[in-house]
């Protein structure tokens, strides 16, 4: 898909094409958070976005080429500013963690550690299908794995792309190499 078709939900600090990539620089304190455990509400996330229709699917692939705690990339999927998913990878605790964030319309979050996936190229996959958006993420080549099934409101309007966040590092610059969209994933389970 290319970068031009999507529209910015708060534009980063800076953006532009490195032949076929998009070097995104987040904003220091940017973030996508409502309320939980934390208390604060951001939602100021630089997100480039484009409509995710039911029974689609939408794939970023981007490096985890950033090591500040809380920095993070990877897909938001995005109906409202109290209803959105954000899926990809974070620094927490001193390492990369894939996960998500599911708002609707306060967050939680899970994760898992992957240290391994630090400096490589990583690409996650949601997939809408009615009242479900199933999140995948896989590192290189291998193959995907299930991050997440999340509940979401068949009617909604949904719009999904990559993201990038700096809640408090300067010059993140996040590379996404792709955004690819396409029919949803045939079935939950292999």
């Amino acid at each position: 898909m290319p970068w031009g078709d999507g529209t910015w939900r708060h534009p980063p600090t800076a953006v532009r094409e490195d032949g076929d990539d998009l070097l995104v620089t987040a904003r220091r304190g940017s973030d996508l958070w409502r309320t939980t455990a934390y208390g604060f509400v951001h939602d100021d996330g630089h997100a480039l976005l484009a409509p995710l229709p039911d029974g689609a699917a939408c794939e970023v692939t981007f490096g985890v080429d950033y090591a500040g705690n809380f920095e993070q990339a990877g897909v938001l999927v995005h109906a409202g500013s109290q209803e959105w998913v954000k899926a990809g990878v974070e620094i927490s605790d001193g390492a990369p963690q894939v996960g998500a964030v599911v708002t609707a319309p306060t967050s939680d979050w899970s994760v898992a550690a992957v240290p391994e996936w630090a400096g490589r190229a990583v690409t996650v996959r949601v997939s809408r299908s009615g009242d479900a958006l199933t999140v995948r993420a896989r590192v290189d080549d291998e193959a995907f794995r299930l991050v997440r099934v999340a509940p979401i409101r068949p009617e909604a309007e949904l719009r999904a792309g990559p993201y990038a966040c700096a809640p408090g590092t300067d010059g993140l610059t996040v590379r996404f190499t792709g955004w690819r969209t396409g029919p949803a994933d045939a079935a939950l389970h292999a």
